[in-house]
């Protein structure tokens, strides 16, 4: 039986690099962001690659979630989903879910605001996804993993994420080759480049955030959805 395993993710954090992880286990399939077009489609937001983006996937949530609990191909053991939590609008149902095991992969607000203010400006608490991430881990539950975890320890990280997700940690996870994935989004050459030449998670940078001035009530009002998370790391 194949283990379907969504895992919810802000903007600006390693879900890539996870997904390349996963993607490096055998017998497993990966999907990159399916409701990114049909999140463009509804918000009308004009995101980089947008055309190619709402030309690659469907654009109605009930498409994309019969796709992502229907037929999987043979020999399938794990169908990882890399989500962003922020693409989960209020309108898209919620039954279809409780069919998938999920995971959620966090960053502290401070560094996730600081690197989206670099790369679209002004980011709103929307953008981020904290409060969708919160939703369904109340509602499903699941392991929650930090990115700065990931990054100081991946081995002894990813095997507790896959403990928590019932199933098998693989040693390979922590090395890839480099280059593109044909299960990659068509943004990829946007926002790819860094992963793309990757070869395994980066080292982790303890630098403190440089936050904008103006964006510092946005990181506090994403603290209290992150500590709720981060209480419940694996």
């Amino acid at each position: 039986m194949t283990v379907r395993v969504a895992m919810w993710s802000g903007p600006r954090n390693i879900s890539t690099a996870l997904m390349r992880s996963f993607g490096a286990r055998p017998r497993t399939l990966v999907v990159d962001e399916p409701l990114y077009a049909y999140y463009l489609a509804s918000t009308g937001l004009d995101h980089p690659g947008r055309a190619a983006i709402l030309a690659s996937q469907p654009h109605r949530w009930q498409d994309v979630a019969a796709t992502l609990t229907g037929p999987v191909p043979d020999g399938t053991d794990l169908y990882y989903q890399k989500h962003m939590a922020h693409h989960l609008l209020p309108e898209v149902g919620r039954d279809w879910l409780g069919g998938l095991r999920h995971g959620y992969l966090i960053r502290d607000p401070a560094h996730v605001v600081a690197s989206y203010a670099r790369v679209r400006g002004e980011p709103t608490p929307a953008d981020l996804g904290y409060g969708q991430q919160v939703e369904l881990f109340r509602a499903f539950g699941g392991p929650v993993v930090d990115a700065a975890d990931v990054l100081r320890d991946p081995a002894g990280t990813l095997r507790r994420l896959c403990a928590a997700l019932g199933i098998g940690y693989d040693p390979g996870m922590l090395a890839w080759p480099p280059g593109r994935r044909d299960t990659d989004g068509v943004w990829a050459p946007h926002w790819y480049a860094a992963v793309e030449n990757s070869t395994g998670f980066g080292r982790y940078d303890p630098a403190p955030a440089r936050v904008p001035d103006r964006l510092r009530g946005l990181v506090e009002q994403a603290r209290p959805h992150y500590a709720e998370l981060a209480a419940h790391k694996v």
